[in-house]
């Protein structure tokens, strides 16, 4: 895919703003959404009172973004936001055991681990190098697992799409359904019609739309007689504004060191260390396994291979010490998003300094106040409608990944087949506290099918290395083994003149 702006570009300022501010709006929707997950999980399946502040979330995304920037020298365009691979592992770290709970500061702790699994992984991967990624992670089981992580998206898309209340009795929310198509339609109008900003802008005008028709139904529900669920758009949330607390974000690391205990301490420390350790640790190998797929498929969609340029070490040390500060701030561990490499491949923008800028924004926005809750007022049909294009799009652009893989081969037809059968249909595991999502399931289970497939396969290629080497070798000693005749020939052709 041919780039408008490639990655060391850089848009004039008005351009950059509004390209900044579109990927914003693509990555807000999960990055806010982990903290209110988890807020809600503890104080229903625990009883504890938990605040960790959407706009914390949100200006630990920007600087786990900037880490990640600095770490891999400004060559990656991809954003950080929090991780909702990790909601278990922090609801296990703030509630603790029946007898402890370090509570805010064993999130911190726990993105401590996290971001050291990351750390661990680099060192290796700098002294190993990346060919063995190559070799056990080959197009034919990158493509199907990054097209997984858009289809594995699908369902929230679709269900924020139809998350209003207003239906005709039967659970069909058509206002919401209205004004999420709106969103999409507008959206791929601007993206395949649009010209020059228009084309590069499609989100921003696309969620405008959605959100004015929103505002519009929103308008007539207060009318005398109308039906209330007409109200798309909950404007009470602007009354935030009325108190200090909405002008500032409540970090966590201020709870955290100020004693934000919620349970008994009379437990083993080492025993609840121990436990944060078991929650994190495995999910941010899991985490790798994602990792790996959004930088093959930004790699594909800007035609620059990152994990050799910057280097795999630089984007893990990047991702592992942003997850850490992103956490440090808002409590969540950071992750590349798939929603910000969807935002790119669309909008065709892949300059670096966008990524900053938008880091910068997000970081100010936590600040701002009326900015924030207008951003939180967004309906989640408005956002579903914008998804359903991002989340497309990073399925896509998977499957473009196997467009030369020879599927007539049946080795080739299995693993593709494993993947996609496994993610689309919601393998994921439990295994005590720890989850291993359904996209870490297809991989794996695709990498061991690719093994599996190309055992003989391999021994079938080195026989036939061998057959080559040998019928090569065979040929040259023929060659000179005739040498010595054609000069004979050409002597007595000599005598005889």
């Amino acid at each position: 895919m041919e780039m408008i702006y490639g990655v060391k570009d850089r848009p004039k300022a008005g351009r950059l703003v509004l390209f900044s501010l579109q990927q914003l709006l693509a990555i807000l929707a999960a990055t806010i959404a982990v903290p209110a997950v988890v807020n809600s999980s503890v104080l229903k399946n625990f009883g504890l009172d938990l605040h960790l502040s959407q706009s914390a979330a949100l200006f630990g995304a920007g600087v786990g973004t900037i880490v990640y920037l600095l770490f891999t020298k400004f060559k990656s365009p991809v954003f950080l936001g929090s991780s909702f691979a990790f909601l278990g592992s922090m609801i296990s770290a703030f509630a603790g055991g029946i007898s402890m709970s370090l509570g805010y500061l064993g999130l911190l702790l726990g993105a401590l681990f996290a971001g050291l699994v990351y750390v661990a992984i680099a060192v290796i991967v700098k002294f190993a190098g990346t060919k063995w990624i190559d070799k056990i992670m080959p197009a034919v089981v990158i493509g199907p697992t990054v097209a997984i992580i858009g289809l594995s998206l699908a369902g929230n898309a679709v269900g924020d799409l139809l998350s209003g209340e207003f239906s005709d009795g039967n659970g069909s929310a058509y206002t919401s359904l209205v004004c999420g198509l709106v969103t999409l339609g507008v959206t791929i109008a601007c993206s395949v019609y649009g010209k020059k900003m228009m084309k590069m802008i499609p989100f921003i005008i696309g969620i405008l739309a959605g959100y004015v028709l929103a505002t519009i139904f929103t308008a007539f529900s207060y009318i005398d007689g109308a039906p209330q669920a007409l109200r798309v758009i909950d404007f009470t949330t602007f009354e935030a504004l009325k108190t200090g607390k909405a002008w500032y974000p409540d970090f966590t690391f201020l709870t955290a060191f100020k004693g934000g205990y919620n349970a008994g301490t009379n437990g083993s420390v080492g025993a609840y260390i121990g436990t944060i350790a078991v929650a994190y640790i495995p999910v941010a190998f899991v985490v790798f396994a994602e990792h790996l797929a959004d930088h093959k498929n930004i790699s594909s969609i800007i035609e620059h291979d990152l994990l050799e340029d910057p280097g795999l070490h630089r984007t893990l040390l990047g991702d592992g010490v942003g997850s850490i500060a992103g956490a440090f701030f808002g409590g969540a561990p950071n992750t590349t998003y798939g929603e910000s490499v969807g935002c790119v491949a669309i909008s065709r923008n892949a300059s670096v300094i966008t990524i900053f800028v938008t880091a910068c924004m997000a970081i100010l926005s936590a600040f701002l106040a009326p900015f924030t809750l207008f951003l939180a007022s967004i309906p989640s049909c408005v956002m579903g409608g914008v998804c359903i294009a991002l989340y497309g799009f990073i399925a896509v652009s998977g499957l473009k990944m196997i467009q030369k893989v020879d599927l007539g081969d049946n080795r080739n037809l299995f693993t593709v087949s494993v993947i996609l059968i496994a993610g689309v249909g919601g393998m994921a595991l439990t295994f005590g506290k720890v989850t291993v999502t359904e996209v870490a399931c297809a991989l794996i289970l695709g990498i061991l099918t690719n093994l599996l497939v190309n055992i003989g396969n391999k021994k079938a290629e080195n026989a036939e290395n061998a057959t080559e080497t040998a019928e090569i070798k065979s040929a040259e000693t023929d060659t000179v083994a005739e040498v010595p005749e054609a000069t004979d020939e050409a002597a007595a052709t000599k005598d005889g003149e």
